[in-house]
Formats: structure tokens, C-alpha cells, sequence
């Protein structure tokens, strides 16, 4: 893993994993970053160039007087695919990643050769029971004023670790599936993200902004503007997206490959890189 800057109006930091061919680019979701994807990049360069950005407002990217909004960041995207990965690329994104990619797909079909979802930022379905610790925390989060004082708060009370493995066990069905080395490279960021002023306030504007981004109306328009090849991946016990609510977009878009993961959670590349890369890889190789 080699890591770069790209100045994007302002530094966009990103890791190169290698690998030749078409640029395959990893886009992390909310509060994540490069090393998300570090458990399957490996496998993937086998078949393109792998990048992966820190989007802006997390990992080491700062906003540098940009906004970290969903909309903000596909644009930045955009960019990244333009005047790095060499003009287009096959993106794959999780979470919000997932959203930003359906976004620069529907807006920029040109630069996109074909989509993996993972997991992607959905809009939420009626009858479906979210998680008690993630309605609470989202629920603050994106309360004016009451969300920085909160996340604030919380950062004050904890560990970077305590606060990693807080996440990891929101996102894993069993968090003990990711390994050690992995667990301390998200530690190790997490730490550095402490000492930078901007962190909070960026996170909660990409968290507040995904509320008009996941309009049913708004994202159906998105979804169905989308051209290029399109995996949509799932965890059926995904805490934070809940698998009927993939169901439901993959009838909305039945042209779709839609594979669901049996057991696992919102970030199967962390969690079971196995299965991830068993459905991803022959859909990239296909293509």
C-alpha cells in the first residue's frame, strides 16, 4: 500500500494498492476510511488498479474549505476518478460510499464501468425495527448543536479503541471475525482524527446531509439513472441497513445482480472478505 495526496482543491489523501489494468476505486461510508478495505484489496489487484480515497472530512483528507457533504464528496469523487484513476473506473462503495457511487453513476455514467454496492446507504422501510443504539446515536448526531456537544462528549469519555470496537460491533454480526492488526490500524486513525479540529463537525455534516440525499423520491430517481453493470451486495443481518430495504431497491432495478450474505453485517469486506471477494470478484473479472 502506497500512500498519496492528490490536490483536488485542497489535499485528497488516498492508498494505491497496486495492480495494473482498469482502476477498480474502494469508496469507505460514514466516519470510515481507506483501511476499511484493507482485507480484500490483495485479491482485487489481481484484477485492475486499486485505489482507495479518504473522502473529504474523514481519514486524513481535511475539508480545506470543502464541504463533506454527500453531494460535495460525489463531486469530489468525481475528480478523484478523473484526474487519478485515469477517467473511469469500476467503483465499489460501502454504506455511504455505496450512496455517493449510485450518485456519480446516475450524474456521470461516462466515468463509471461498472458498480458494487455494498451494503449501500438505503432509504429506510416502513414495519422495520432499527437498531436501539443506532437510532439513538444517529438521532443526536444530526441534531443541531446537541450533535457536537454529544459526539464531543463521547470522545471525551472513551478510548480511540473503546470507540473502534464500539463501531465494529455495531457493524459485525461477530467483531472477533476482524483481526488484530486490522482492529490497530483503525485505532492508530482513530487517534490521529482526535487531533484534528475539523473532524466532528465534518462528520456530522456528511451524517445530516445523507437525510435529503435518502428522500425515497430523490434516491429512486438516482437508482434508476444508473447505466453501468450493478452488484448490489447485502448482509442479511445488517444493523444499520436493513436487508429489506436492498430487497426492495434490487425489485426497483431487477437488471441488477443482488447477492445477499447469509449472517454477516454492514461491512462484509471487514467482516467476511471471503464471501465478499467469492461475489465481487467474478463480477469485476466479467466485466
Amino acid at each position: 500500500m502506497e500512500l498519496s495526496t492528490a490536490d483536488l482543491d485542497g489535499p485528497v489523501h488516498y492508498a494505491d494498492f497496486g495492480g495494473s489494468g482498469p482502476a477498480i476505486v474502494l469508496v469507505h461510508g460514514l466516519g470510515g476510511a481507506h483501511i476499511n478495505w484493507m482485507r480484500v484489496t490483495g485479491e482485487l489487484t489481481r484484477h485492475g488498479r486499486v485505489l482507495a480515497p479518504d473522502l473529504v472530512g474523514f481519514g486524513r483528507t481535511p475539508p480545506d474549505r470543502r464541504s463533506s457533504s454527500v453531494l460535495a464528496n460525489r463531486a469530489l469523487l468525481d475528480r478523484f476518478i478523473a484526474e487519478v484513476a485515469g477517467g473511469e473506473a469500476v467503483l465499489v462503495g460501502n454504506s455511504m460510499g455505496g450512496l455517493i457511487s449510485i450518485l456519480e453513476a446516475a450524474r456521470r455514467p461516462h466515468r463509471v464501468r461498472g458498480l458494487v454496492l455494498v451494503d449501500p446507504a438505503l432509504p429506510a422501510i416502513g414495519g422495520h425495527r432499527p437498531d436501539l443504539r443506532y437510532l439513538l446515536r444517529g438521532g443526536l448526531m444530526v441534531a443541531p448543536v446537541i450533535g457536537e456537544m454529544f459526539m464531543r462528549s463521547h470522545e471525551a469519555r472513551t478510548t480511540p479503541e473503546e470507540r473502534v470496537r464500539e463501531v465494529l460491533e455495531l457493524c459485525c454480526v461477530n467483531a472477533g471475525r476482524v483481526p488484530d492488526d486490522v482492529v490497530a490500524a483503525h485505532v492508530e486513525l482513530t487517534a490521529e482524527r482526535e487531533l484534528m479540529p475539523w473532524a466532528i463537525r465534518a462528520h456530522l455534516e456528511a451524517a445530516r446531509s445523507l437525510l435529503s440525499a435518502l428522500v425515497p423520491a430523490v434516491f429512486r430517481r438516482s437508482a434508476k439513472g444508473v447505466l453501468a453493470p450493478t452488484l448490489l451486495l447485502h448482509g442479511t443481518e445488517d444493523r444499520l441497513v436493513p436487508v429489506t430495504a436492498a430487497r426492495r431497491t434490487a425489485d426497483l432495478r431487477p437488471d441488477w445482480s443482488y447477492t445477499e450474505l447469509v449472517g454477516v453485517g454492514h461491512a462484509p469486506m471487514l467482516e467476511e472478505p471471503e464471501q465478499f471477494l467469492d461475489t465481487v470478484v467474478p463480477f469485476i473479472a466479467a466485466g
